[in-house]
């Protein structure tokens, strides 16, 4: 596999987008891609907060913060480039995270419609998010803004071209386009 030489701004991402979307799957080929380290961020979740999900019941902010910050100073203390797999859902949230993490931190966000990412979760096996959290994950997304450091892709392509746009964009500092 061709590694890509990166001319990068931050060296350090949040793969970002409500459960369901590609975080790991994406992730994990985007790091193959550019050399990176990868973390599913779901690894990094306090066990009670993968109870409360596994048994259908919405996290609070205040359940979020400890996992928050565990992904931050994870991207803190990482001296290789990093992509972390997290929902980082609202502002506050992508906020905590540069906060602990004290680096710049690219947010990469993957945009996808309702019905594509309830067929995908229908078809995932042995996770702990099931897909009843789906409608909460939605009602808390709040899109980044363009004066933070994202790059949002659409997920309606096959995953090859969305990480392909992912690694034009990063490279580039160009807007993704999924062929």
């Amino acid at each position: 596999m061709q590694t890509i030489t990166a001319r990068l701004v931050s060296t350090h991402f949040v793969i970002m987008g409500v459960a369901g979307s590609g975080k790991t799957s994406i992730g994990q080929m985007l790091a193959a891609k550019l050399d990176a380290d990868f973390i599913d961020g779901d690894d990094l979740h306090p066990q009670s907060n993968i109870d409360k999900m596994a048994h259908g019941i919405p996290l609070t902010d205040a359940d979020r913060a400890p996992w928050l910050q565990a992904v931050g100073e994870t991207l803190h203390g990482h001296a290789q480039r990093l992509i972390v797999g997290c929902s980082a859902l609202k502002r506050s949230y992508r906020d905590q995270i540069r906060a602990a993490a004290g680096r710049p931190v690219t947010f990469l966000y993957l945009d996808g419609s309702r019905a594509l990412i309830a067929e995908r979760m229908g078809k995932r096996e042995r996770h702990f998010m099931p897909l009843s959290l789906l409608d909460s994950q939605f009602a808390a997304l709040q899109v980044p803004e363009p004066d933070e450091d994202a790059i949002t892709v659409s997920i309606d392509a096959e995953p090859g071209a969305v990480v392909d746009a992912l690694v034009r964009a990063i490279n580039d500092g160009a807007e993704p386009t999924v062929a």
